[in-house]
């Protein structure tokens, strides 16, 4: 009788194996934010602490595991600020915005047709520029770190911005809509481990804005006049600009050189 209990206990339901298969995703996904970043080291480091709070607790040793206790108490405040960026990633990520894309497009043609043509222009004349396409995920904090615009797209205005020594050439214009609402504007470099050190700073900054949000960055190296677009935290080298439009359209363009990071030094 008692081994009849235990069997029934035992079995299982379908809404095990669901409640099974969403954590094992939810799992998949929370690692697939934080590989090759410094929080997955930061894990590592929770995991050994837990061990040795395990270790403290089995071997009766009161003064250690009063002490791992407590940090684990208020550890968890630290890990909210700690962890904050990949928090946001997480949250961007689980936003409509990915599912939004399925069914629309977020940018207008005429929009595209002015971003190409001043990353065509730009590109030719070699000179560098960094260029935000706001979607889902508002980019206030970061058009107020840099000067506030109000002026239509046009690739005339994008290629005047970027023209060297100009007041704001310097750092990123960003994109809301049909309208132009940020240049010279401070993007967040990614903390990526794995990151190729050929990289530059512009396409580090791509890459650490696209690992908080659904933004797409366009990016024109100064050195080799080469065009990268940047997209939840992956980067896409070498693109001409009608590969570059293809992306934003999403559409998948026919070639073109990729490098991944899960979440990134020249200029």
């Amino acid at each position: 009788m008692p081994e009849l209990v235990l069997l029934q206990a035992l079995r299982v339901t379908w809404r095990d194996l669901l409640e099974i298969l969403v954590v094992a995703a939810l799992t998949y996904r929370v690692l697939l934010l934080i590989r090759g970043t410094r929080a997955l080291q930061m894990l590592g480091g929770i995991g050994v602490l837990a061990l040795a709070y395990a270790l403290a607790w089995l071997l009766d040793l009161t003064m250690i595991s009063y002490l791992l206790g407590a940090a684990f108490t208020y550890g968890a405040f630290a890990l909210l600020v700690i962890f904050q960026p990949e928090l946001r990633a997480a949250l961007a990520h689980l936003g409509p915005a990915r599912m939004a894309r399925v069914v629309r497009r977020l940018e207008s043609g005429e929009v595209l047709d002015e971003v190409v043509d001043a990353v065509e222009r730009l590109s030719r004349s070699g000179v560098g520029a960094i260029i935000v396409i706001e979607r889902e995920v508002p980019l206030t904090d970061f058009v107020e770190s840099g000067t506030s615009l109000d002026a239509k797209v046009s690739a005339d205005l994008l290629t005047t911005i970027f023209t060297p020594y100009s007041p704001l050439h310097d750092g990123a214009v960003i994109i809301r809509g049909d309208m132009i609402v940020g240049a010279s504007c401070i993007l967040p470099l990614s903390q990526s481990v794995t990151l190729d050190r050929s990289l530059g700073t512009r396409h580090r900054a791509a890459l650490g804005l696209t690992e908080e949000s659904d933004a797409a960055v366009v990016v024109i190296s100064e050195e080799r006049a080469s065009i990268s677009l940047a997209e939840g935290g992956r980067l896409r080298q070498d693109l001409t600009p009608l590969q570059v439009r293809d992306l934003l359209d999403g559409r998948e363009p026919r070639a073109t050189a990729e490098y991944s990071v899960p979440t990134l030094g020249r200029r």
